[in-house]
């Protein structure tokens, strides 16, 4: 989604966490968390409302809806929910890092909205080791949420668009996680093994893995252990608030090292 560059407030203030029991649960299980003011609240809802607008989903029947900012001065998720009344309730949020122009086969992860579905089956990462010593999607277990084939912007050659696979995911642990913040992946969305754990285990993009399960259907990938919220939801929205500087609640900025683009070859 593109447009005017949106100013984001620099500062969190107390009492910005909304008090439901879902935020409640995601500020207990969620380590690396994103302190977003309220007012930055606001404009992620605004981002998220014109996006599903433009896709024709609006108005929304009640579910979680997880908005990524792929602004490379904001590199952030937000989990939002739509309530009955047609209301945005903020979650929380959490550093991502998206893709990072300027290298071979790797693109910008594009903007738009995304289908969470069984059309593209999630899988689960076996947690080995690339080349480079590092595991891409995350220590064995990790879910990868699967977006299927989208066209993306190439970041590399004379440009141009071409198919790239769209997945979400935990990223290495040690090498690559303490970078989220920053443009760093092939194109994917790299988030924090905890938002991984609980988007897996409160089912909170899984609607249509719970209907499947409502049909009789065995669906391999959900974990023996899950605690579904209410209200699943199916979309990803990504959006680009090309906000001209870093505000303060958004990750630190880190340099990039050589080690780190040797690293970045991770999806």
């Amino acid at each position: 989604m593109m447009g005017a560059a949106v100013s984001w407030p620099v500062a969190a203030s107390e009492g910005d966490r909304a008090g439901d029991g879902t935020a409640r649960l995601f500020a207990s299980e969620v380590e690396r968390r994103l302190e977003v003011p309220r007012e930055a609240q606001a404009i992620f809802m605004r981002l998220a409302d014109a996006a599903l607008v433009n896709a024709g989903l609006m108005p929304l029947p009640p579910q979680h809806v997880l908005v990524v900012d792929r602004s490379p001065n904001v590199q952030a998720a937000a989990l939002l929910l739509r309530t009955p009344q047609g209301e945005w309730r903020w979650v929380g949020a959490s550093p991502v890092s998206t893709g990072r122009v300027g290298t071979y086969e790797h693109f910008l992860t594009p903007t738009g909205v995304f289908a969470h579905s069984l059309d593209n089956p999630d899988f689960r990462a076996e947690g080995t080791f690339n080349s480079n010593g590092i595991r891409g999607y995350g220590v064995r277990g990790m879910r990868v949420f699967d977006f299927g084939w989208v066209m993306a912007t190439r970041g590399w050659g004379k440009g141009g668009v071409s198919p790239m696979r769209l997945q979400m995911h935990a990223t290495d642990p040690a090498r690559l996680e303490p970078r989220l913040g920053r443009p760093e992946s092939k194109g994917c969305i790299r988030i924090p093994a905890a938002l991984n754990t609980f988007l897996d285990r409160h089912g909170v993009l899984d609607a249509d893995y719970e209907a499947a399960l409502e049909r009789g259907a065995s669906v391999w990938v959900l974990r023996a252990d899950r605690r579904p919220l209410p209200w699943p939801g199916r979309w990803l929205v990504i959006v680009d608030s090309q906000a001209p500087r870093r505000p303060a609640w958004a990750a630190p900025a880190l340099a990039q090292s050589a080690s780190g683009r040797a690293m970045a070859a991770a999806c």
